[in-house]
């Protein structure tokens, strides 16, 4: 039953993981457009960030045109001196000649301006044609980290006449992180083109992908595609980066966050992506546990304790708990005690039949007993009116013959098993009634049985008791005539092969008729049993009359007192002797 419960509780678990499965494959989907929906936001938080630059470098620019006409005369430095005081976020305003020389700056600068100017990427860039350049400012024309805005001067026919220059501290370009869109643990930078970091809140969030890796996605925010991608920062954390161009710019805003890895999102949704499903999946497991063990699993239990005493051959217990039980229990119970009941009804017609053939053959064995017994009556009285000595004793050993067959017979519907019978018990009543046949007429005869147990059926006990007729009356005749005597029953049991000696103490084997009917009889019914018979003297004088013959297929013996030690023990087939 336990098998029953496992096989069940294992196909209910198949069952079930499917749900298991789709709750996975739908948590994996989930996380998957929540991680799409998360670089989304970087990217616009990365665009917004852009915007606010943008705004910042518009107005810078405005200015800077504004000023492009009026930064001239002896109050051209005063003047730009005051605006950088007065706006946040100028380190300098600078008015560049088409040779690269100051032609006015803002505070001590002075008519002397930066050195080399006229050499530097974004002047030449000016010079080439372009209207507005940004870049990192060289350490030259700001000593702090600072980025240049260039605005180009023209003449009115377009001549390159110079430039009219902002610089701006990096420090208030930082990119604000305080945008509660960002998720935890977000930093954000600028860098050129080439990937460098110009500001960064956390610089190590942006030295994991390196200056080649940076720049390949810079240029996909350049020519105005999504810039999100993912790398690892100088520690070895994953993170997911966002970058945006600010226009007609070389300067880029990057925003990197920690990536969330499946497990780390599921710890931040245990209800729905893992509570939610395993309870489904052990409430359900649970209730179908439950229910097969009401509905099915019970009654099974029940059924197979009601087998087990039908196997004991208890057939009059029934299943009535099983009217409450399932329509399909029900009907097995059903089928089970009709089935109980067919055992039971056949096995009450197999008894009877028993018990009436028992009956049948014990009146047979009865009869034959009581008919040879008269046999043996008409003999004795026919013995009686003889007057010829040969005759008479004929007629006596013929009357024992019959006696030794009537008391197999006896023996055998007297017992408790009609089809076998003790030899050790038989061969003590019979030779007990031979020897008190004789007592009545001559002097006494004392007799002594040793035999083992051995239980056979009548037609080998038959054989064996005429034997012991013969023999004993062999004794009677020639060793105790006129003088009485000792007699000697011995039967031994050695495995195959069976003894059975007639010992009497009279005056020896000289004086019997070796060529008589008795002595052809034993030869006969030792060859019945397939053994061998001869007549021996004894060591102390007497006669030894001995059948050696095949042992019988026997049955264990059924008294306790045959397995003491000094006797043989039968098996059926098989017979040793027990130590002494």
């Amino acid at each position: 039953m336990q098998g029953i419960r496992f096989r069940l509780g294992l196909a209910m678990s198949m069952a079930l993981l499917p749900i298991l499965l789709l709750g996975a494959f739908e948590t994996l989907g989930e996380f998957r457009r929540q991680s799409e929906d998360r670089r989304l936001d970087l990217l616009q938080a990365a665009e917004r960030t852009a915007g606010a630059a943008e705004a910042r470098l518009s107005s810078a620019s405005v200015l800077l045109l504004a000023l492009a006409s009026e930064s001239t005369g002896p109050a051209c430095p005063a003047r730009l001196t005051v605006l950088v005081e007065q706006l946040d976020g100028y380190d300098g305003l600078y008015r560049f000649g088409s040779d690269g020389r100051v032609l006015c700056a803002s505070g001590a600068a002075g008519v002397a301006g930066p050195p080399g100017v006229a050499a530097e990427p974004w002047f030449r860039r000016l010079a080439g044609g372009e209207g507005l350049v940004l870049t990192r400012a060289s350490r030259a024309l700001d000593p702090t980290p600072a980025l240049v805005l260039g605005v180009r001067r023209e003449q009115p026919a377009g001549v390159f006449a110079g430039a009219m220059t902002a610089t701006l501290p990096l420090a208030k370009l930082q990119p604000d992180v305080t945008d509660p869109a960002l998720p935890e643990g977000a930093e954000a930078a600028l860098t050129d083109a080439t990937g460098r970091v110009l500001v960064a809140t956390d610089v190590r969030a942006f030295s994991g992908p390196g200056p080649a890796g940076l720049s390949a996605w810079l240029a996909r925010a350049r020519d105005g595609q999504a810039a999100a991608f993912d790398g690892r920062d100088s520690g070895g954390e994953q993170r997911d980066y966002a970058a945006a161009a600010l226009v007609d710019s070389d300067i880029y805003v990057v925003i990197s966050a920690p990536s969330p890895g499946l497990l780390s999102w599921a710890r931040l949704n245990p209800i729905s992506v893992l509570l939610l499903p395993l309870a489904a999946w052990i409430t359900a497991f649970g209730a179908v546990i439950l229910v097969s063990e009401r509905i099915v699993i019970r009654w099974l239990d029940y059924l197979e304790r009601i087998a087990a005493l039908y196997t004991r051959g208890r057939y009059s217990v029934r299943p009535v708990q099983a009217a409450n039980a399932p329509a399909e229990i029900r009907v097995l119970a059903e089928t089970l005690d009709e089935l109980a009941e067919a055992i039971a009804a056949r096995d009450r017609s197999l008894k009877e039949s028993l018990s009436e053939k028992d009956g049948l053959m014990r009146e047979i064995h009865h009869r034959v007993k009581n008919n040879l017994q008269i046999i043996s009556s008409l003999l004795s009285m026919q013995q009686r009116a003889l007057k010829d000595e040969p005759a008479r004793a004929a007629l006596g050993d013929t009357r024992q013959r019959i006696s030794a067959l009537a008391l197999i017979y006896r023996t055998l519907y007297q017992s408790d098993d009609i089809r076998q019978a003790d030899a050790r018990e038989f061969m003590t009543e019979l030779v007990g009634q031979l020897v008190a046949s004789g007592t009545g007429r001559g002097p006494v005869v004392t007799s002594s049985i040793d035999a083992d147990s051995l239980v056979v059926d009548p037609d080998k006990l038959a054989p064996l008791a005429l034997w012991l007729v013969e023999a004993v009356t062999n004794a009677q005749k020639h060793a105790f005539a006129g003088r009485g005597g000792n007699l000697q029953v011995r039967f031994r049991v050695h495995g195959d092969t069976s003894v059975l000696e007639v010992q009497d103490d009279g005056p020896g084997a000289g004086s019997v008729d070796l060529q008589g009917v008795g002595r052809t009889l034993m030869g006969a019914f030792a060859k019945q049993l397939r053994g061998e018979a001869e007549l021996l003297a004894a060591p102390g004088g007497g006669t030894i009359a001995r059948m050696v013959f095949a042992t019988p297929e026997a049955a264990a013996p059924t008294d306790p007192a045959d397995l003491r030690p000094g006797t043989a023990v039968v098996t059926p087939g098989t017979l040793t002797r027990a130590p002494r």
